[in-house]
């Protein structure tokens, strides 16, 4: 059954259908408000900033300070360069951890993909201060922390999304294994592992394999495909959600030093027909808690901790890009099951949490809208 089967009352998407204002209306039957606050061309990341103000990176390389009240949208200067294409450019942003309210410099991290040599790319990793109180916003004295390695050909499955561990002591990166499978297995390789670093950059020296030095020493986790979605839950647990082959996209609980199995097992197939022997067939390797097929294409993750949609809390909400919707995984301790699925009529990219505890999503793509869920 699908979903609109479940919720025929798609209220907004009616209204707009008839011409009317569907600016904040309640979508379906699931008590929240959609109100249009802004639009943005190619958006991927977003994070609120102490001040109330919203930062919006856009894939071709612009990062945005918005005000979410009206929406209005400055661009900040000093970006890195981005290697746009396919998956490529800007990526996630995250504020370091005791960034504070009242102040008007923040420091920030951000990902990006940077070119490379031969047409090579890569994702990297820098920290940097964002001056956010002149009338011309600017990123100052940016440090590349991480890079993949290796830099290969391709625009694919960089990965690249960011999470602070709830003590602010520990930086983990999604590095996605740029559609080149067998690297996800490359403990020499940086390329479909989870990354566990120091703010500053340096290894932990209790990750799992940092008396091996290298890149072998930053790795958390590995035998990942395509990594976009990592959050916290209350208990400290590491969450995060990857897009499988054709099938089998994953919502997984990250251990250390646990291999994820990809691309040796997978609850999916090769596009071009070819069967993936499936997790049961290895139970050596970490099985998902939770898998799509027909794939939903989860982008971005937030566990909601709010205090407007009490129902939620505790709840993964993620973005589904193909699936054109917003998905509540319901978390019990280790267990995952997807609990509502909400049609948005959109691709979705990214989930935020703000302030107040409204969610807020950004859509996919040129004219992907900034939009503010509340109750109804």
């Amino acid at each position: 059954m699908t979903l609109k089967a479940l919720c025929p009352c798609i209220v907004a998407l009616a209204l707009a259908a008839c011409g009317e204002d569907a600016e904040s209306q309640p979508v379906g039957r699931t008590a929240f408000h959609v109100t249009k606050v802004a639009t943005f061309d190619e958006p991927w990341a977003m994070t609120f900033l102490p001040d109330g103000r919203l930062l919006v990176t856009e894939q071709r390389g612009r990062l945005k300070i918005v005000e979410t009240h009206g929406g209005t949208a400055v661009s900040v200067a000093g970006v890195p360069e981005v290697a746009y294409g396919g998956q490529g450019g800007l990526g996630d942003v995250v504020l370091a951890p005791g960034a504070r309210g009242g102040d008007s410099v923040y420091p920030i991290y951000l990902s990006w993909a940077e070119p490379g040599p031969g047409g090579t790319r890569g994702a990297a990793v820098g920290r940097a201060m964002l001056d956010a109180g002149t009338a011309t916003p600017t990123l100052r004295d940016i440090k590349i922390i991480w890079r993949q390695v290796p830099k290969v050909k391709g625009t694919g499955h960089f990965g690249h999304r960011l999470a602070f561990s709830p003590d602010g002591n520990y930086l983990f990166i999604s590095s996605g294994e740029r559609q080149k499978f067998s690297p996800a297995q490359d403990m020499a390789s940086s390329l479909g592992k989870t990354i566990r670093l120091r703010p500053d950059g340096s290894v932990p020296p209790d990750n799992p394999y940092a008396d091996r030095g290298g890149v072998t020493a930053q790795i958390w986790s590995l035998g990942h495909r395509n990594p976009l979605g990592m959050a916290f839950d209350a208990d400290g647990r590491l969450w995060q959600h990857e897009m499988g082959p054709r099938g089998g996209d994953e919502v997984n609980l990250i251990r250390k030093g646990h291999n994820y199995g990809w691309p040796i097992v997978s609850n999916g197939d090769h596009y071009d027909g070819r069967p993936i022997p499936g997790h049961d067939s290895r139970p050596d390797l970490e099985a998902p808690r939770l898998s799509w097929n027909p794939v939903i294409s989860p982008a971005g993750a937030i566990i909601y901790s709010g205090d407007l949609f009490p129902q939620w809390k505790g709840s993964m909400l993620l973005g589904a890009l193909s699936g054109q919707a917003l998905v509540r995984v319901a978390l019990a301790g280790e267990a995952a099951r997807e609990a509502e699925r909400w049609d948005m009529d959109a691709r979705i990219r990214e989930v935020e949490q703000g302030p107040d505890g409204a969610v807020w999503v950004l859509e996919d793509g040129s004219g992907g809208r900034l939009l503010k869920l509340t109750p109804r």
